[in-house]
C-alpha cells in the first residue's frame, strides 16, 4: 500500500492496517502516516473555516463546518444516479439550506416543525435514496447545524453567498469524483420510486417527522439549544433497526463521559484554553473508531461553544439531557412508526 493510499484509509482502516502489521519496524511507518494524516486534516480543517470565518463573518463559521463536510463526504459518496442528476441533487439540498433553517427559526415552533418536516423529508428522499452511502449523517447534520446556529439580516446575506460557493465548489467536486459512473437511476427515477409502503421511503419520513416533533417539544418546553435532541435523534434513527440500540449504547454514555470531561477540562485548565477544547475534541475524533469514542469527543466542541452562551454548568447538563432525551425518544417514535406503518401496510 502506498503512502497516498494509507492518507485515504478512515480511522478503522488504519487502525486495522497498524494491528495486522508484522514488525515494529512497519507497525511504526503506519503509525506515523496514521498520525501525519490526523494532523493534515485538523491543519486543513481548521485554514478551511478559518477562511470561511474571515470571508463570510464570525456568524457564519458554520457554514465552513457544512462545507467542508460536504466536500470531504462527497469525495466519495454519490446519490446513486447520473451524473447530472446527481448535480441537479446536491443544488437542491444547499438551496434547502439555504432556505430551511432560517424559515424555521422565524416562525413559530408549531409552523416551524411543519418547515423541518417538509425541509428534511426532501432532504432524505432525493439526498438519501442510495441508503448505504448514509448521506444523511451529513445532509441532515448540515441542515440542524445551520438551524441551530442562525443569522439574520447582513450575516444571512452573507451566509447565502458562502452556501453558494460551497455549493460550486461541492459541485465541482462532485463532477469531477463521479463522473465516470454508471447508472441508469435519473432524479425522476427517484420521484417514481417513492412509495410510502418502501421500507426505504417509510424510514425517510419516521426520521423527518421524528426529528421535527423532537425538536418541538424541546422548544416548547422552552429549553434552548433544540437542535442537540435533533441530532440526537437523528444518530438513533438509522435505516436499519438492528443498528439503533448499539448507536443508543454509544450515544449516551459517549455524552455523559464527554460531559464529565469537559467539566474537569474546564475546571481544571485555564479560561483562556476554552476555544482550543473544540480543536482538542477534533483530535480526539480523528483518533476514534467507535461511535462512542466519537460522540465523547464531539461533546466537547459542542459544550465548549455553548458554555459561552448558557455557562458552564448549563452547557454540560443541556447537552447530556437533550442527547438522552433524543435517543431514547428516537428509539421509542421509530418502534412505534414502524408498528404503525407495519399495520398499516398489511392491511
Amino acid at each position: 500500500m502506498t503512502f497516498y493510499q494509507e492518507l485515504q484509509l478512515d480511522q478503522a482502516g488504519s487502525k486495522k492496517l497498524i494491528q495486522n502489521t508484522e514488525g515494529i519496524k512497519n507497525k511504526l511507518r503506519h503509525t506515523t502516516v496514521y498520525l501525519f494524516k490526523i494532523f493534515l486534516t485538523i491543519v486543513f480543517c481548521v485554514a478551511f473555516v478559518s477562511a470561511y470565518s474571515g470571508i463570510f463573518g464570525s456568524e457564519n463559521s458554520i457554514v465552513g463546518v457544512v462545507v467542508l463536510l460536504c466536500l470531504m463526504v462527497f469525495r466519495f459518496a454519490d446519490f446513486g444516479v447520473k451524473t447530472g442528476s446527481g448535480l441537479a441533487i446536491l443544488f437542491l439540498q444547499f438551496f434547502i439550506l439555504a432556505v430551511g433553517p432560517r424559515l424555521a427559526n422565524i416562525v413559530p415552533s408549531g409552523a416551524g416543525m411543519i418547515v423541518h418536516v417538509v425541509s428534511i423529508s426532501l432532504i432524505l428522499l432525493f439526498g438519501c435514496h442510495h441508503v448505504m452511502m448514509a448521506n444523511h449523517s451529513t445532509l441532515v447534520l448540515s441542515y440542524l447545524l445551520l438551524y441551530g446556529y442562525d443569522a439574520e439580516g447582513k450575516a444571512y446575506v452573507l451566509r447565502l453567498a458562502g452556501l453558494l460557493l460551497g455549493a460550486v465548489l461541492t459541485e465541482i467536486v462532485y463532477y469531477r469524483k463521479h463522473r465516470k459512473q454508471t447508472y441508469k437511476r435519473t432524479f425522476f427515477s427517484i420521484v417514481k420510486e417513492l412509495r410510502p409502503t418502501s421500507l426505504r421511503t417509510r424510514w425517510q419520513l419516521s426520521m423527518a417527522l421524528g426529528i421535527a416533533s423532537a425538536i418541538c417539544i424541546v422548544e416548547c418546553l422552552g429549553l434552548p439549544r433544540g437542535m442537540w435532541a435533533g441530532i440526537a435523534v437523528m444518530s438513533v434513527m438509522v435505516p436499519f433497526e438492528k443498528d439503533v440500540k448499539e448507536r443508543i449504547k454509544g450515544r449516551i454514555p459517549g455524552n455523559l463521559v464527554g460531559g464529565l470531561l469537559f467539566s474537569l477540562l474546564f475546571l481544571l485548565l485555564p479560561k483562556g484554553f476554552l476555544p482550543y477544547l473544540g480543536m482538542l475534541g477534533g483530535i480526539g475524533v480523528g483518533f476514534s473508531a467507535t461511535y462512542g469514542w466519537q460522540s465523547v469527543f464531539n461533546s466537547l466542541g459542542a459544550m465548549s461553544v455553548a458554555a459561552g452562551i448558557l455557562g458552564f454548568p448549563g452547557a454540560v447538563f443541556f447537552r447530556i439531557f437533550h442527547n438522552i432525551f433524543g435517543a431514547v425518544y428516537g428509539h421509542l417514535f421509530y418502534r412505534a412508526w414502524n408498528r404503525l406503518t407495519d399495520s398499516l401496510c398489511t392491511e
